[in-house]
This record gives structure tokens, sequence and C-alpha cells, in this order.
């Protein structure tokens, strides 16, 4: 059997190849938006993509199914489950129900339908029948069955939440009860994912594992119990989920190869980035702090820019880019946008932030403070103000006294919730990344006076400085 693992680490997702080499065939479960990788694969493998297949409607990125089919000529697969739901695939596909099964060579692939994240979810069971034609190897179980968690069931709203984790509850009780130990659990996501919390870092694990040390597969609750669980525990909810959820289901457009690689004169860069463009800058916090282009975006270059690209960049607006390095960080910033459907890249502005500076434009600085210059004013300085953004779990475990909590996700619909005024606000989270992102954020919505905290949370308590 042929099978490979492709890891997206900034949406902590992973995608799948399975089949058989002896026969010249093989599948993509769960591609991700820029499809090259697979093809590469393929054609290192000597071996074509004759079917593509979906876990689920996703939420959490934008996927790359529906061009990866049209390009290789695979017949595509889906949940045939998602008929009458909210969301429901509405480009050509074939459907598969429990216990459907593709062949290939002595590979099998069979569905189970395991709903609760979604009411569509299928996992898909992996026959290696050179090995056993009875007992399957591995199970692909998508955002339903984590490493040390389960799928979170609340994307669909407040109304279909509670039957949702019930459903989920019957999944992860009945669905895989007669499954072997041995099997091999390969989910759709890792540790750092949204969809679903307490995640394990480690990509694969055992169902027999998974049965001892899983907190939400102990065979001791009710559903009562569980339902209450299972929902308490449900990660912050970003917003663009909803957006991803639709555009998967109706399909994205075509890629036909990443945009946005090309260098932009400061002239037109300038005209655009007036106009009705959105521009990202990719430097690193002390950087964007030293001067930036009035209006941008914060979010530094690497694993975490998906991520916050989709928090907080409105969707349906071009964009431009503002990169330290030009050729080393496009390209892997274009693939972190597109991969959430942020497709409208224009390019990058040619000679960086210095020529923007060099021609005499406008730069707006962001005051950096120390911690322990930060630790003294506050003790002097009532009207001085801080603002936490990081999630509830870190505030949980110590905060700054004083402070002002608003997960930096959230933070563009709590803005009333910010302190305003003339009064300085010191912005906070662990490192100094997210606080960045937040203060582009608020200074987009006319906030004044902001000082992002050099090195975060992280470089207060390593000054031994004390939290609450």
């Amino acid at each position: 059997m042929l099978f490979e693992r492709f890891e997206d680490k900034g949406l902590a997702q992973y995608s799948y190849a399975v089949g058989c080499p002896g026969g010249g065939k093989i599948a993509i479960v769960d591609p991700r938006r820029d499809i090259d990788i697979y093809l590469k694969f393929a054609e290192a493998h000597n071996v074509e993509i004759a079917y593509v297949l979906e876990t689920h409607i996703h939420a959490d990125y934008a996927s790359g199914a529906k061009e990866l089919a049209q390009q290789t000529n695979a017949e595509l697969w889906v949940s045939g489950y998602d008929k009458g739901e909210i969301f429901e695939v509405t480009f050509p596909h074939h459907d598969l129900l429990e216990g459907d099964s593709i062949q290939i060579g002595m590979v099998r692939i069979e569905a189970l339908h395991t709903p609760g994240h979604t009411p569509e979810h299928l996992s898909f069971l992996i026959y290696d029948e050179a090995r056993s034609k009875a007992v399957p190897m591995l199970m692909l179980s998508g955002d339903f069955l984590f490493v040390g968690s389960l799928g979170r069931p609340d994307l669909l709203g407040e109304d279909a939440k509670l039957a949702l984790a019930k459903k989920l509850f019957h999944s992860a009780s009945e669905k895989i009860k007669d499954l072997p130990d041995g099997l091999e659990i390969h989910p759709g996501h890792g540790a750092g994912s949204m969809c679903g919390s307490g995640m394990s870092g480690r990509p694969v694990s055992t169902l027999g594992f998974e049965r001892i040390a899983n907190p939400y597969l102990y065979d001791k609750f009710t559903e009562d119990e569980f339902v209450k669980k299972i929902i308490s525990t449900a990660p912050p909810f970003p917003e663009y989920y909803k957006r991803m959820k639709k555009v998967n289901s109706a399909g994205l457009p075509k890629l036909n190869g990443l945009p946005g690689r090309k260098a932009i004169e400061l002239s037109v860069f300038q005209g655009l980035a007036e106009a009705d463009h959105v521009v990202i800058d990719l430097r690193d916090q002390l950087s964007f702090g030293t001067g930036h282009i009035p209006g941008s975006f914060g979010i530094c270059a690497g694993q975490m820019l998906s991520t916050w690209a989709s928090w907080v960049v409105p969707y349906d607006t071009p964009i431009l880019l503002i990169a330290p390095d030009e050729s080393a960080v496009v390209e892997s910033a274009v693939r972190s946008l597109v991969r959430v459907g942020l497709d409208q890249v224009q390019g990058y502005l040619k000679s960086g932030i210095g020529a923007w500076e060099q021609a005499g434009n406008l730069l707006k600085e962001t005051p950096q403070i120390t911690p322990a210059h930060l630790y003294e004013t506050l003790q002097t300085d009532s009207k001085f103000h801080v603002l936490d953004v990081r999630n509830d779990t870190e505030w949980a475990e110590g905060h700054i006294a004083g402070a002002v909590h608003i997960m930096g996700g959230e933070l563009e619909h709590k803005l009333q919730m910010v302190p305003n005024g003339d009064t300085p606000l010191a912005v906070v989270c662990g490192s100094g990344y997210r606080s960045t992102v937040a203060i582009s954020l608020l200074e987009r919505a006319g906030f004044e006076n902001l000082i992002n905290l050099t090195g975060g949370i992280g470089a207060w308590t390593a000054a031994a400085l004390p939290l609450k």
C-alpha cells in the first residue's frame, strides 16, 4: 500500500494519499487549495490520481478537491448525507454512503458515516487486502476523531449544536465500538486547529490507545454528560468558518496556479493601497512597529499567517503584500492565504517598505515597551490600560492584574470593550505576534496611543514579574 500524509503546519491540517502502487492509482483525501503538492507526489511515484475524496464540508480551510479532480480527471466522491442539510455540495460529484467502497488494486477504501462534527461527516476505513480483507489497517477519521479529542459540534450554530453533539456521542460510542484496538487513527487535524479542543501534537494514534487516553471516549459518559463536556470545551469560533462552509459547498473557483507573486512598482502600489486594496505587512513585529503603511495589517509571515489572516483580513478584497524578502517569503505567504480562501493577492511592493519610505510617504510607528517598563508604569499611572488578546486558557493560567481580556480573533466584534480615549493602551499576547495583529486591527478602527509589549507574557514571566 502506498500511503502519505501531507501537513499544513499553519492550519494544523492533514491530507492524505492512499492507493496501490502495483495498480498505478491513488486517492487523495481532503486536499488543500494549493494542489501542486499532490500532482508532484503522483509524478514522483509514477501513479495516477484517480479519486479525490472528502470526509466532510470543511469550515477551517479552502478545499482543493474540486480543482484537483478537474485537473486530473479524477472521480470526486463526497458524502451523500448532506442532502437537505444547511450546507450541501452543489458542484458535480459522486455520493458515498456508509458501506460504499472504492477499490484501488489491493487497497479498499470503505465509507463509515460518523456524524457529529457535521451531519454528513464520513470516516474512511482503509483495508490492505494483501494482508487482510476483513480487518482494516487504518482509519482516516477526518474531523470526527482526533488524537486526544473529538471534533467540535457547534459549527452550524446554536440551534444545531445540541443535535450534533448527540450524534457525535453515538458516533463515538457505537460506530467504532467493534473496530480493532490496533486500528491506526489518522485524523484531519492536529494540535493548533480550532476544529476541536485539546488535540495532541502527534499525527497518528491507535484506536486502542484513544479508548484509554482520549477524554471523550470514556464509556462511563452518559449522553447528557458527554454533550455538556463537548460543548463546554469547544474553542473560540472563528467567524470565517461560516464563509468556508459556504464556499466549500459551492466549490471554489480554479486558481490555475498561485496568484500574487509579482513585484509591483511603488507608484502603482501606492495608488492601489490608497484605493480599495488591503495591505498585509509580512515583516516581524519589531520591524512593523518601527514603521508601517497606515492601515496595513501586521501579520508576520510564517505558520500562523493563514490562521490570523483568516480571522482579521476582509474577504473579497484585493490584497497587497509587504515582504521582508521578496523572493523567499512571498510564495509561502500566498500559499498560506489561498488555503483559507484569500485568493485576491495582487502582488508585493518592489524593494519593500524601504521604497515607500524613500519616496517620502508616511509611515506609522507602534511604540514598544519592555516588561519592566510596563510593570513600573502600571504602578504609578492609573490611566495606563492593558489589553490581553490571548485565548481563554492562557488568560486563566495567569495575566497582568487589571488587564482587559479579549481574544484576538474576536476583537473586531468586541471593539466596544476596548479601553479608549487619550490614555495609552498596552496590547499583550504570548510573544508579541498576536498583539501586533491586534494593534493593526485597532489602528484601522481608529484607536490611537497603542503600545506593544515586547516579547509578550513570555518575556514578562522571564523577568519574574507577577501575574494574577
